[in-house]
């Protein structure tokens, strides 16, 4: 007993090290195809010959006209039917800022076309979103009418009306964010569409100078925004993150002076962050502006920039564990900071770390924490240790990337995959009649929204597949935007990386509408002797292992399947020569049974739990059942 508890007790760092192990392992490049998919659900507007996700239709083909301007195209956030501007440019930035890394990759696995598809869908909208310099419209819609109702959106009765911001009513956060956007983006097509990229440019520049001009919160202008994506920390982030890409973009040596002059007064050296995200962005501007020192650009402002550096390695160390004030994890290793959609802190996080990780190597640099001294491998074991738990190496066995694996939600709090598609059955689905009918339905999703990534598991590693848990399993474009850029980087391998030499986008190749890619291929499972099990087939494997403690600790994955044509009401399990932990049952007594989020099983359908211990695979079988 006292050796399962101090196994138990450390389990936790075990699962960790697993997670960088040869063995086993996750298909990356399946993965970022899916997940750039993902954003092909949420297009608004009309949709192209080439879109992908079939079960969409063309939405929202009135948007800005009552206001005099066209306002169609964009992306829906989240699973609602609203367009937010502010979580919208964070999420091209992003984009944008994985493509600039990792293209390279992308184009490696057939995505890179895919990938600057979806900025350029961004990116078009917010060129007519800034009809003058000094006019952005931010918002489509508004949170409270749309929330009211749920329908699909192509069959939408809510208020369409569009928000801006101008001298008069100021958005600096707003405007800010566009401007990184419209600079990052500029840089992806300056080799592939340069008049493109230099449209993108000029917008940039008005915008930066419109949000420096004209200062204030553009929620204190769009007041609608306040309840969903208020702008807490202020303005000053996204001015400084802005002139750090339209340096990038542009190599004007007035944003790099900007950087320099307001670094102090703006908290760009002041503040050490532990998040990074739509609403904060002093974290992406310390690794950008440590970047530009590792590059020997700062010249005179030297001395500034290598404080933004210290407050970038704070972020960093934090997230490692490894600074004077951590991050917090769950149980099974996952970066946590609130139960409503924590997975946008968890990617978010984790690409800062990928990139600054291959910013440390190309400079032959190392980490400076509080600890003492890390090697830049450790951030980027960090990073995939985060991407692996997303993808199922969890204590759950759960794939929090929809159609990722073989258990991911089924039931995701979004409206278009919720509803069956218009395409299958045209028939109106009314604002109260959507919740009624199928907001309620406790039935998996008619649509797979394959590659979104759902908000994810509560600080001890639970999480509850249900439509109205809304915290859980809500997916937003923000989550999936620096998670592409992670997969393309763990996709590419060993090879050698220089991310502080100048950027080259490879063009790239014509995108050719082809079948998604099927699950990813996984070793060939030896079915365990199940002795009048009936229509319950049982199947073991060992998907990773390691060393610890003078032992070889295995973790092993078991698939029960109903096999037959009814629901499976009731299970019991009977488990031996089982010496360590498990994940995914109930245990009942002598047996196991469903764990508390299955109450039960239906036909062709299976479920997964994992274990760990120092032995070779437990004996499972069928005590009893029961079938609907």
């Amino acid at each position: 007993m006292e050796k399962l508890l101090k196994l138990i007790s450390i389990l936790a760092v075990f699962l960790h090290l697993c997670a960088y192990s040869a063995i086993g392992g996750h298909d990356y490049g399946q993965a970022l195809s899916k997940s750039i998919l993902f954003f092909e659900a949420q297009r608004s507007g009309v949709l192209p010959h080439n879109q992908r996700v079939s079960w969409r239709s063309h939405s929202g083909l009135q948007d800005g006209k009552a206001s005099g301007v066209d306002l169609v195209g964009g992306y829906y956030d989240a699973g609602d039917n609203v367009k937010f501007g502010l979580p919208m440019a964070f999420t091209v930035t992003m984009m944008s800022w994985s493509i600039i890394e990792y293209g390279k990759q992308m184009a490696a696995n057939g995505e890179l076309g895919h990938a600057m598809e979806a900025v350029k869908w961004g990116t078009d909208y917010f060129i007519k979103a800034h009809p003058q310099p000094n006019v952005l419209y931010g918002e489509v819609g508004d949170g409270n009418s749309d929330h009211y109702c749920w329908q699909r959106p192509e069959d939408m009765t809510t208020d369409r009306h569009a928000y801006k911001v101008d001298p008069s009513n100021p958005g600096s956060d707003l405007a800010g964010e566009t401007a990184a956007a419209m600079a990052a983006a500029s840089i992806v097509f300056r080799h592939s569409n340069p008049s493109y990229s230099a449209e993108l440019l000029r917008h940039a520049y008005q915008l930066f100078d419109f949000a420096d001009k004209y200062r204030g919160k553009y929620d204190s202008s769009i007041t609608v925004a306040q309840k969903y994506y208020r702008s807490i920390s202020g303005y000053n982030d996204e001015l400084l993150w802005a002139a750090a890409w339209l340096y990038q973009a542009s190599n004007n040596q007035y944003y790099l002076d900007y950087l320099g002059r307001n670094g102090d007064s703006m908290g760009g050296t002041g503040w050490g962050m532990t998040e990074f995200g739509w609403e904060v962005k002093y974290a992406g501007v310390q690794t950008l502006v440590a970047k530009f020192l590792m590059q020997g650009k700062a010249g005179h402002n030297a001395a500034v920039f290598e404080k933004y550096k210290q407050k970038a390695e704070y972020f960093m160390c934090s997230c490692l564990g490894k600074g004077s004030r951590n991050v917090q994890k769950t149980p099974g290793g996952l970066i946590f900071r609130q139960r409503w959609n924590n997975m946008q802190f968890v990617t978010s996080a984790s690409f800062l770390a990928t990139v600054y990780s291959d910013y440390l190597a190309s400079s032959r640099g190392t980490l400076r924490c509080s600890s003492g001294n890390v090697a830049p491998a450790e951030l980027l074991n960090l990073a995939k240790s985060q991407v692996d738990y997303i993808l199922g190496d969890n204590p759950r066995a759960t794939s929090y990337m929809v159609g990722y694996g073989s258990n991911f939600p089924q039931r995701t709090h979004h409206r278009g995959s919720s509803i069956v598609s218009i395409k299958v059955n045209p028939s109106f689905v009314s604002c109260r009649g959507g919740y009624a009918t199928w907001f309620s339905s406790k039935k998996s999703d008619p649509n797979l929204l394959t590659g979104a990534l759902v908000g994810g598991p509560d600080a001890y590693d639970n999480f509850a597949d249900e439509r109205d848990n809304y915290e859980q399993t809500e997916p937003a474009t923000y989550n999936n935007a620096p998670l592409i850029g992670i997969l393309a980087r763990l996709s590419g391998g060993h090879g050698r990386y220089n991310q502080l030499l100048p950027v080259a986008v490879p063009a790239p190749k014509p995108v050719v509408t082809k079948p998604q890619p099927s699950s990813p291929a996984s070793p060939k499972l030896t079915p365990t002797p199940v002795s009048g099990a009936g229509p319950i087939s049982i199947q073991q494997k060992m998907t990773t292992s390691w060393f610890a403690g003078g032992k070889t600790y295995y973790r092993y994955s078991t698939v029960v399947t109903n096999k037959s044509s009814k629901d499976l009401k009731s299970l019991n399990l009977s488990i031996s020569k089982l010496y360590g932990p498990i994940w995914g049952l109930t245990k009942s007594g002598d047996s196991y049974t469903f764990p508390s989020w299955l109450p039960s099983l239906s036909a062709g359908k299976s479920l997964e739990f994992v274990y760990i211990h120092a032995a070779s695979q437990a004996d499972v079988s069928v005590a009893n059942y029961s079938l609907a």
